[in-house]
This record gives C-alpha cells, sequence and structure tokens, in this order.
C-alpha cells in the first residue's frame, strides 16, 4: 500500500537559489565595503625613478657659483672735466702709484686759476697800501698829540703863575679866570683826541684784518684752483693692474664721469651669487669651500649685498687661509656655503617631483612593489642632494622621486 510522503521545504531549487543569492550578497557586501575606488594610472617603472628614504647626517648647505676677483678695486673718476690730450697707458698694463694715465685740457679752469691769481695779488697790494697809509696816519696822529702836550704844559704854567699871582692879589680874576679855561679847554681836548686816535687805531686794525681775512681767503682759492689745474693730469692713486681706460684720445670727459678703476693684486676674493631665498640666513662670518687644484680651500663671507637683483644677491667671501697659488682673476668655480652644521635627520633625495608636488606629498611604493601611493608629507631643509623629511616618511620606504607631471589627479600608479 503506498503511503504519502510529507513536502521538503529545502529543495534543490530553493538551495541552488538561496546559494545564488548569498554569493551575490556577499559579492555586493563585499565590493561595497572593501573595493578600492581610487583612481589609477597605469605606468613603466623601468621610466621612473625610485629613491629609498635614509637616515644620515643633513648637511645644510647651498651650491653656488663664485668669481675671483681682486681683493680691493680702485675707481678712476674724473675729478674735473677737459678734453683727453694724451694717453700714457692702456688697459692692463700694471701701474706704481703715481704714474700719469692721462693728461686733460681745460681752457675755461685755466682762464678761472689766473682770475683768483690776479685778484689775490690785487688784495696783497691793497693790503700793503692801506699798512702804509695807516703808519703814515699813525705818524700824523703821534705829531698832532705831541703838539697838543706841549700847548697843554704852556697852558697849565701859565694857569699856574696866574693862580699864585691871584691869590697874592697881583693879577685880576679876570686874567686868572682867562687861563683857567685856556688850560681847562687843551686838557678837555687832549681827552677828545685820545680817544679819537684810540678810535682810528681800532678802525685801522679792523681794515687790516678784513683785508688779510679777505686775502687768505682769495689764496686759499687760488690754492685750490691751482690743485684742480694738477687734477688734470690722471695718476694712479695706487699700484696694481690698469683693468680698463675707457677714453681715448680727444674724447670729452665730464667731471665724475668714471675713466677706468685699478685692481690691487695684493690679494683675491670671490664674488658669490645667491638665490634671495637664503637672504635671511646669510651674514658676515658663514663658511664655505672650494676645490682648486685637487686641493680644498676654506673661505668666509666678509661683506653682503643686501641689493637683490633678478631674485638674487651678492656676497664678497675672503679665503681664511691665504689666497690659493695660481688662481686668476675672473675664474669662475663651484663652492659649498654652509648655512648650519650637520644633524641627523630622515633624507630623501632631490628629485623633479617637487616642482609638482611643493613637497607636500609624494607616491610611495607599497610592499609589493607593484603599486604607488599618494601620501601627505612634510618636508624641511633642502641642500643639493637631500630634503629633511619632517613627517610621513620612514627610513627604507621608497619613494617615486622623478617628475610627476604625467600622473594628473591618480591616487595609485601601478606597474
Amino acid at each position: 500500500m503506498d503511503r504519502v510522503l510529507p513536502k521538503r521545504f529545502w529543495t534543490n531549487q530553493r538551495i541552488a537559489i538561496a546559494v545564488g543569492a548569498t554569493v551575490i550578497t556577499g559579492l555586493l557586501a563585499y565590493t561595497f565595503l572593501f573595493a578600492d575606488y581610487r583612481s589609477k594610472l597605469n605606468v613603466e617603472r623601468d621610466k621612473l625613478t625610485v629613491s629609498t628614504v635614509t637616515t644620515g647626517p643633513f648637511e645644510d648647505f647651498i651650491a653656488v657659483t663664485g668669481v675671483v676677483q681682486p681683493l680691493k678695486t680702485i675707481r678712476l673718476d674724473a675729478i674735473v672735466g677737459g678734453y683727453v690730450t694724451q694717453k700714457m697707458v692702456e688697459g692692463g698694463s700694471m701701474v706704481k702709484k703715481g704714474d700719469i694715465i692721462l693728461r686733460l685740457e681745460n681752457q675755461n679752469l685755466k682762464l678761472n686759476f689766473l682770475q683768483s691769481e690776479t685778484e689775490a695779488n690785487r688784495l696783497v697790494n691793497d693790503l700793503q697800501n692801506t699798512r702804509q697809509r695807516l703808519r703814515v696816519e699813525r705818524f700824523a696822529l703821534r705829531k698832532s698829540l705831541a703838539e697838543l702836550d706841549y700847548q697843554l704844559d704852556q697852558a697849565k704854567d701859565t694857569y699856574d703863575r696866574q693862580l699864585r699871582m691871584f691869590k697874592d692879589k697881583v693879577v685880576s680874576e679876570e686874567e686868572y679866570l682867562k687861563a683857567k679855561r685856556a688850560y681847562d679847554r687843551l686838557v678837555e681836548q687832549r681827552k677828545i683826541e685820545v680817544e679819537s686816535q684810540k678810535y682810528q687805531e681800532e678802525n685801522a686794525n679792523l681794515q687790516i684784518k678784513q683785508l688779510e681775512g679777505t686775502l687768505g681767503r682769495t689764496q686759499r682759492n687760488v690754492a685750490l684752483w691751482q690743485q684742480t689745474l694738477e687734477n688734470l693730469v690722471v695718476k694712479a692713486p695706487v699700484s696694481g693692474q690698469l683693468s680698463s681706460v675707457d677714453v681715448e684720445v680727444g674724447s670729452n670727459i665730464n667731471q665724475g664721469q668714471n675713466i677706468g678703476q685699478i685692481d690691487d693684486m695684493d690679494g683675491f676674493k670671490m664674488r658669490v651669487g645667491i638665490d634671495e631665498h637664503y637672504i635671511s640666513r646669510i651674514f658676515v662670518g658663514l663658511k664655505g669651500s672650494f676645490e682648486f687644484n685637487g686641493k680644498k680651500h676654506e673661505l668666509e663671507i666678509s661683506r653682503v649685498y643686501p641689493e637683490v637683483k633678478n631674485g638674487r644677491f651678492e656676497v664678497d667671501m675672503i679665503f681664511a687661509s691665504g689666497t690659493p697659488a695660481g688662481i686668476k682673476r675672473g675664474q669662475s668655480s663651484p663652492l659649498q656655503l654652509e648655512l648650519g652644521k650637520a644633524a641627523k635627520a630622515t633624507l630623501l633625495p632631490v628629485g623633479g617631483f617637487f616642482s609638482d608636488t611643493g613637497g607636500n606629498w609624494v607616491y610611495v611604493l607599497d610592499n609589493s612593489g607593484k603599486r604607488a601611493v599618494k601620501r601627505t608629507i612634510t618636508l624641511g631643509r633642502k641642500n643639493p642632494e637631500f630634503y629633511e623629511v619632517l613627517e610621513g616618511l620612514q627610513p627604507g620606504e621608497q619613494v617615486i622621486t622623478s617628475s610627476y607631471e604625467n600622473f594628473g589627479n591618480n591616487e595609485v600608479l601601478e606597474f
């Protein structure tokens, strides 16, 4: 007898549907939770530069170029103007102090000198004549005073006699008073004469002083014109090499115009141009070095020129241990300028990536070495070889340091 079997819930069809649904749900969940949505770009690793992050001493220096210049250069500027009549020395010649380089001509200066000299001679004559006149007047005044003293003595004798005789009642009071008035008049007259002669003497001395002052100023003016005429002969102020003379015979030179320069060959220095980015870190006393004839030579900044031209400023550096033998004026050489002492740091080699990222991020290779992922970093100081890494990278990690120009904004590079 047949028996009715109960229906099973999990039929083969339902099991298949359930398994399929579970697989689909799992795939959806994985895709939603774990899938990588970052933008990717396939690149060829062989065309990239990959550098390893390391640790070591960070040497804080910059590479610059220095040009050898004389330790001291003296400009030759025309003290007076004129036209060139003779050119005694050509540029590039060695000269000694006092050697004549140029002879100039200036007729106006000569005329002014002659006029000034003539005026000085006139004043000398005026002073001599005034002194002679005052000497004669002084004799006349002394003679006048002597005559007055003689009259006064006579009047006093007459007055004394009249006084005695008046007391003895020999003469009348009228005669006595007449003698007294004559004597008193001469006494007062002498006082006035003395004051008058004192005033005339003081006035005469003042005139002489004024004339002497005017003469002195005129003579100084003559000496100045004489010195000006001497400056028409241009002489070497120091011994050295006359590097250039920018005038020719017959050319006209204005006062203050530069006509050349003399280089003091007793020593040399290096004139170094530096990017304005470092201007706040450059000061007198900073050290540097360069290679010459197989030897390392030390330098030291002696002067900073703060004026910035075309994004650069200049410094003078002197040789700390003496000028290297064989070095020549105008010779250029690369040198290292130290900005600070070496210190241990995390180092990333310099590369073209910086111009694209500004040092704010880089592509770092993962452990598989098959992809590189964008990562934010912080860089510090820079020298010609390395950047100082402050945050974002660890020693041993590998970083793409070549240019990122063709990578766009992709977050992952796959090799």
